[in-house]
Parts: structure tokens; sequence; C-alpha cells
């Protein structure tokens, strides 16, 4: 009896993937209208690309024998929630295009500003996403949404510790989850945030969905308050629209440079895009890779780029998440201490350059070197970690500070604020950094017999001027690594 039902099931999956192929097809036929190739997201290429990766999940789901029994929001959920959706979101973008057989369509649908063409960018926009969340969580069509790694640290503790190894769950359901640790009012606010969330709009939060929320609205300590101050109350936000709308939109702004509007980019998941008039009335759009939107937006306003949020003279103050930047705390353990003392150098150093001071964190692998070697590296092209070569999604400015023994406290009143300061570090869940691989170098001096050693990575040193992004960014966040008392006494070091 369950093998009927796993087969049953299997034709049930195997004709939804065959009568979602089938809808895409007859949709690009209908995308004949030479008017129809725009900039990215353009639906002649999302089409065919989308129908071929249902063909490789399909594939690899026969050849698996349906990916076996599965927990509630596995591949099997997903998926259903998914082809779902997607015809649904097919049926309507053709009810919106020329039916086959006829190559022109209603000029309304190309006429900027009307209601027939901004459905269409809506859709447009919502199955780039939808391409884009297959890919990902079925890479090569094989599914890894039960191992998938948010980008944020915090964010993936959380969504394990609350959803366990499911890979979507209804938006209800996963609402209550986040209100845990971040409360917030229902009615309008939980709408607005879900419509913000909900990229494919199918009702439903997958962790991929929710590893792109994260990931503009860093850091996770704010991430709620950091959404209300830049998709809510921002003028400059623009939820949905396509790389020719935001110069169409700027188009009535070239007399006003500094004028900028900003978006999520749908060709990098996980980042903005602001568009902006320059100073001689030129419409550019660019993506400032791995930083906070907000301090783009405040290097940008120093610069002269971003005043007028879509054109109006009031540009809010976007200070205050700069100065609430959580403060890390991480543990390394006496084991890592020890391993660098062996390797003969400082923790601090930065093991590319062997000259700065580590003060970026490469996310999500964690690896901790300087920004001027960052900025290099990522200047000739390469968007890998240079430690591990994991692909870059976003980097957290640091500063290590020395860490100090305690010492015991002269009155009740300094007593108190240390433990107050403590308190606050401890409220963010401690990680502990990756070590870089180790190395059999020749040892060299020791520095100073309290510092703890770590030799430099065979990597090439840097010794060709650096250059920089435009706007980049300071070191900001505050490290603090602890060791025990043992390793302390041995050698106490800079972490």
């Amino acid at each position: 009896m369950a093998a009927a039902a796993l087969r049953g099931r299997q034709w049930r999956e195997s004709n939804a993937f065959g009568r979602a192929v089938r809808l895409l097809q007859r949709l690009e036929e209908q995308c004949g209208d030479p008017r129809l190739a725009s900039s990215p997201p353009s639906l002649r290429d999302l089409l065919p690309r989308t129908a071929q990766l249902l063909r490789e999940v399909a594939h690899a789901r026969r050849a698996g024998g349906g990916g076996g029994p599965e927990g509630p929001g596995g591949a099997e959920d997903f998926l259903v929630v998914y082809l779902a959706n997607l015809e649904a979101k097919t049926r309507q973008m053709a009810a919106l295009l020329p039916p086959r057989g006829r190559k022109t369509a209603n000029d309304e649908l190309f006429r900027e500003g009307s209601r027939l063409r901004r459905q269409l960018a809506k859709l447009t926009l919502i199955f780039s996403h939808m391409c884009t969340e297959l890919g990902a969580l079925f890479p090569g069509g094989k599914y890894c949404g039960n191992t998938y790694q948010l980008t944020e640290v915090l964010a993936h503790t959380f969504w394990r510790e609350q959803c366990g190894a499911r890979c979507v769950l209804p938006w209800a359901e996963f609402e209550v989850l986040l209100c845990i640790c971040h409360p917030m009012e229902l009615g309008c606010t939980a709408l607005a945030l879900r419509s913000t969330i909900d990229l494919t709009c199918s009702g439903h939060v997958s962790i991929f969905e929710f590893d792109i929320f994260t990931r503009l609205f860093q850091p996770w300590p704010t991430l709620l308050k950091n959404w209300q101050l830049l998709a809510v109350n921002h003028p400059g936000y623009m939820a949905l629209l396509t790389y020719d709308e935001v110069r169409a939109r700027l188009q009535t702004y070239r007399d006003k440079p500094g004028s900028y509007i900003f978006r999520p980019s749908c060709t990098h998941p996980g980042q903005w895009a602001i568009g902006f008039v320059s100073s001689d009335g030129s419409i550019l759009q660019t993506i400032p890779l791995n930083k906070p939107l907000f301090q783009a937006l405040l290097e940008g306003q120093k610069e002269g780029f971003y005043l007028y949020p879509d054109g109006k003279n009031r540009n809010p103050d976007l200070t205050e998440p700069c100065q609430m930047e959580a403060h890390q705390r991480i543990h390394v353990s006496e084991e890592q201490l020890q391993l660098y003392w062996a390797m003969d150098s400082t923790f601090e150093l930065c093991k590319i350059c062997a000259e700065s001071n580590k003060d970026v964190k490469v996310e999500p692998c964690g690896h901790l070197l300087c920004s001027r070697c960052l900025a290099t590296w990522q200047h000739s092209d390469s968007q890998t970690c240079p430690f591990c070569r994991c692909k870059i999604k976003g980097q957290e400015a640091v500063r290590i500070y020395q860490f100090q023994a305690s010492a015991p406290a002269e009155d009740s009143e300094n007593s108190s604020d240390k433990e107050a300061e403590e308190e606050e570090l401890e409220r963010v869940t401690p990680s502990t950094p990756p070590l870089p691989p180790r190395l059999h170098l020749p040892p060299k001096s020791l520095r100073s017999k309290c510092q703890l050693k770590v030799a430099p990575l065979a990597l090439p040193r840097l010794r060709a001027p650096l250059t920089f992004p435009r706007f980049w960014t300071e070191p900001s966040a505050s490290l603090e690594i602890t060791s025990s008392p043992q390793a302390r006494e041995g050698a106490r070091g800079n972490s």
C-alpha cells in the first residue's frame, strides 16, 4: 500500500512538472513582439531557463525515486507550492500578452506608466525571483534546502532552531516564529513585511527568500528596524521596478543631480541597485557590493551622489543604524589560540599582507582579513573568499581589541558598569572564526612574549599600490576574543 501511494505521488508530481513546462513553452511563443526584448529581467531569457531547471529537477527526482519519504517543509512540499504558484503566474502573464499567432500586442502594454505595463513588469520580476529560487534550492536539479546556508550567521541560526530542516513554511506560521526574536505589530505592518519577504507571492516563505531579506536589511539585531527605516519610511525605496523603469522614473529629475532611488537587484539577489542622476545629468545605476544599504547611502551622500530621494528635498537621517550596529563577541578556544601561537604570528594580523590588522569579516564563511586586501582581491574580479574560495555574499566591518584580563572591581559602581557592559556583549550569539589553512612555514622570531603567534598564509604579498571602491566601509563593529585563563597566562594576544 505504501508503494502504491509512492507511485501515485510520483505520477502526480511528474504530471505537474510536465504541465508547468508546457505552459512556459506556450508563454514563450506569446513573447514574439520585439518590444518585449527589454533589459534584464527579460521574459525571453527567463522562460526557457526556468523550463530547463524544471526538467533537471524532474530528472533528478525520477532518478532518486521521488526523493524518498520527506518531512514537512521538504522538497516535496516546496515543489507542490512552487509548481502551483508557477502555473498561476504563467496564466496571469498569458492573459496580458497577445494570444499565440498574433504578432502584436495591445499598445497599452508598452506605454510607460500604464496599468498593463506595470503588471507586466511586476510579473516579470516575480518570474525572475522564482527562477533564481529554484536554482538555489535545486542546484543541478538536486535538492539542498535542508542544508542551505543563509548568509547571515545569526539568521541561519534562527531558521534552523525554529524551522529545523524545512525549506518552506506558510506565512502565518513564519510570522509567529519571527516574532519570537523580532516582535512586530500585526495588521498593516505585518502585511507590508509579508509583501517584502514573499518575493514570489506564493503565501509561503522559503529559506531562500528569508536569506535575501536578511541580506538586504542586515544587520540581524536590528533587522526589522532597518526594514522600517529603509523600506517603509524611506521615499527612495522602490519595491518592484526593472532597470528600464528606474531610468524612466529618473528622467523627470535630470535637471536635479543627486536625485536617487533604490531597489532590490534582480540580477544580484541579496544586493541593492541604486539609480541616481549624476552631476552632468546622466542616469547611472550601481550595485554596492556586500555592505548594508544605509552605509552605502551615507557614503554616497557625502560624495554628493544621493541627496534627493525620488527627487524630494528631504533626505532621511540614516546615522542611527550606524550607531546601533551590534558588537560581536567571538570566543576562540584554547586549542585555537595555541595553534596560532605555534604557527609564529599574531591572531589580529592579516594573513595575506602580514602588515595590517584584520578589520573585515567575510560572510558566510567568517574568515577575517584587512579591508585593503579584500578591496584589492575583489577589484581583480574575484568574488570568492581568498582563503576557502566560498562565494562572498556579504562582509562585516570589525575592530579587534586586545583582550584584557578581568581585574578586581575597585568599587560597586565600577563593578555594576562592567557587568552591564558584559551583559550587553552577551546578547549576541557568539561564533568562532574559522582558522586559515595550517602551513609548515619556517619559524620567525617572536614579536613579543605576550602575543599569540601565527604564520602568514602562503598567498601573494600585496606590495603594489592598493585601490579602493568609491564607497568603502570603515570598521565599525567590535570583536573581543577571549580564551581560558590558562591560555592567557601562556600567551595573551590581540584577538
